[in-house]
């Protein structure tokens, strides 16, 4: 089929060169301009235009082959986030989904034009589908839905590859126009009945939806909403009210002057929202979206294949139900709501820290409160957070998934994110380290005796890396799904005289445990175990001799203290922690059942509900343990 692109786009996508994903230089976004396409030629123009973009071979994805023409339009705003890390999973989508015949593409953008939806496309970084009936004269049906499950299916299947001796083929949809994080359904008329009886009745896509705006439309008596999903409902009939309170499970109400809103006290992300509205304008969906929808996001973390049992695209990335549904603070120019102030630094500040290959730390990403930046905050009163992302993950997206950013907001708390994907672990050691004392020597409000380190698999491994390379600059560490890292001989009498209360996290179907028994992996990549014991040798604590998993499974060794909770109403989370002679918590583990390996907003708040028992006092050097914090 012939190449549908522009020689426009063509001459914009040849004059970039590729940008390798590397510490130096690093590329949270693309450098593209704003297109619109309708939805084959996009499939047909992403590879070739992503191709010049980074060097990597792209494919369309088979999943969007012979898709229905003039069906569906893509807009895409100028500077998408980049596939050369996971930064593309914060690229915002709308699909907007409207029971019309646009005689062309102009006709159709002037559509979203209208509806505000272009203008928040570009505010947000994304995409937006415009989606409309395959069957003009029926309207919606069973067809909308198959294409539906086959457009989710590529736009959610991010970092997807075909590998051979060739080398590896990428699928180019989902980093094209496609997200994962922030997707938002809005339904028009019978668009809004389609949602309600085709897609909210899927536990598979509903679960997928960070939110639901629907303007007008009807519910069938016998549809059901599937599954948990922040709705804003406009001019709907009651019974629809009805069913998706049920399904958020809200059992609080509240009203004003403009809507009122049923929620659930627990979980304020389980939200419906009523309203009444005269007409559909863009002033009315801008404030739905800012007041409301902005405010959910969806993680994928439960192992695939428990809740979807369709065999097409089974392997596609992130083909599991359901995502969990998690409170966002969204970054909007800069800034989130609650006045915490987001910056990219690239500074050469660390360069005399290169590593033989010339890589150095370069980029970071500051998450300050305003009252940091503007000197009304009191001297040593914030503390400073040093999260280290994972393998392939983006600093910022790294933050906003792991349940970082929520927790800073309200806890004015600080956060540096350095990018640090090529970066080798002795350098790490000496460079993570004099990035958070370079953060308490530059902003007077960071608190010197609070300054805290995590991070996520590669960047667990990160964490170890810091607190060899400088454990008496840390209050308390919590390295998550960690990448083994044993201290150096010389890292190792850094410990001397130095404690340092660390909190060890991992899942029941991570890779430190054997599915088949629940018991702890040993191997180079993988060892809680000889990681645990060296732990208590820095805190001059008697190590574990022999782990127990018959008397004490999942953690198989006696603890001091004991606690059980639920996270997010979802998933049992056990914490185990071991005193040293003076009563003092000081190495622990805690295990959250069923997540497999990978981000979930949850574990943020596992971590700062050990960390802030501890301090460090800086004349003595001591840990200071506050039982009641």
């Amino acid at each position: 089929m012939k190449k549908r692109i522009t020689a426009a786009v063509l001459s914009m996508v040849f004059a970039l060169s590729a940008t390798p994903a590397y510490a130096l230089n690093y590329q949270q976004h693309f450098p593209n301009e704003a297109t619109f396409e309708t939805l084959t030629e996009a499939h047909e123009n992403g590879p070739e235009v992503l191709s010049a973009l980074t060097g990597r071979t792209y494919i369309a994805d088979p999943a969007l082959d012979d898709f229905p023409e003039n069906t569906a339009y893509v807009y895409r705003s100028a500077g998408m986030y980049t596939s050369l890390s996971a930064a593309n999973r914060m690229n915002t989508n709308f699909l907007v989904f409207a029971n019309e015949n646009f005689a062309d593409k102009e006709e159709a953008r002037s559509y979203l034009e209208k509806l505000g939806v272009i203008a928040l496309t570009d505010e947000a970084c994304g995409s937006a589908i415009l989606i409309t009936p395959i069957n003009k004269e029926t309207g919606f049906g069973a067809a909308d839905q198959y294409a539906y499950f086959r457009l989710q299916s590529a736009m959610c299947n991010l970092g997807f590859s075909q590998r051979s001796e060739a080398g590896a083929s990428y699928y180019a949809d989902n980093t094209y126009f496609g997200g994962l994080t922030y997707r938002y359904l809005i339904g028009v008329e019978d668009g809004a009945t389609f949602i309600n009886n085709f897609l909210a009745t899927a536990l598979d896509d509903i679960s997928r939806a960070a939110g639901v705006l629907l303007y007008g439309g009807k519910m069938d008596d016998i549809s059901k909403v599937a599954g948990l999903v922040p709705a804003y409902l406009v001019n709907v009939p009651e019974k629809v009210v009805a069913k998706y309170t049920a399904a958020d499970e809200t059992n609080a109400y509240k009203e004003n002057t403009d809507f009122v809103c049923y929620y659930n006290q627990e979980r304020p992300q389980q939200a419906v929202c009523v309203d009444e509205w005269e007409e559909l304008t863009a002033e009315k969906v801008s404030d739905a979206y800012h007041d409301f929808l902005v405010n959910a996001m969806r993680v994928p973390v439960l192992k695939a294949g428990i809740n979807n049992a369709n065999m097409l695209y089974a392997n596609y990335n992130f083909n599991q139900a359901p995502y969990t549904l998690s409170r966002r603070v969204p970054i909007i120019d800069g800034r989130t709501p609650g006045g915490i102030i987001v910056s990219e630094k690239v500074e050469d500040r660390f360069a005399d820290m290169a590593q033989e290959n010339g890589e150095y730390l370069q980029t970071w990403y500051e998450f300050l409160p305003e009252e940091v930046l503007n000197g009304t905050a009191p001297e040593h009163s914030v503390p400073l957070w040093l999260a280290n992302h994972g393998g392939g993950d983006d600093p910022v997206q790294f933050v906003d998934e792991i349940g970082l950013l929520e927790l800073i907001e309200e806890n004015r708390m600080a956060v540096v994110a350095a990018e640090n994907q090529s970066l080798q672990s002795d350098t790490r050691s000496k460079a993570l380290p004099a990035l958070a004392r370079y953060m308490l020597e530059t902003y007077p409000a960071l608190d010197p005796s609070r300054v805290y380190v995590t991070g996520y698999s590669m960047g667990g491994g990160c964490t170890f890396n810091s607190m060899c390379g400088d454990p008496g600059l840390f209050a308390a560490g919590v390295p998550m799904a960690a990448v083994t890292y044993h201290a150096t001989e010389e890292q190792a009498k850094n410990f001397e005289g130095t404690d340092l209360p660390v909190l060890f996290l991992t899942s029941t179907y991570d890779y430190f445990y054997d599915p088949a028994t629940m018991e702890f992996r040993q191997s180079p990549m993988c060892d809680y175990p000889n990681m645990i014991n060296e732990y208590l040798r820095f805190n001059e604590m008697p190590e574990i001799a022999a782990y127990d998993f018959d008397a004490y499974p999942l953690h198989g060794f006696a603890a001091d203290d004991y606690r059980r909770i639920t996270l997010n109403n979802e998933y049992t989370n056990h914490t185990w922690l071991i005193r040293n002679d003076a009563g003092i918590p000081m190495v622990g583990l805690t295990v959250t059942e069923f997540l497999p390996h990978g981000l979930y907003p949850e574990y943020a708040k596992v971590a700062w509900d050990f960390c802030k028992h501890y301090t460090r006092n800086t004349q003595t050097g001591e840990v200071e343990y506050h039982p009641v914090a």
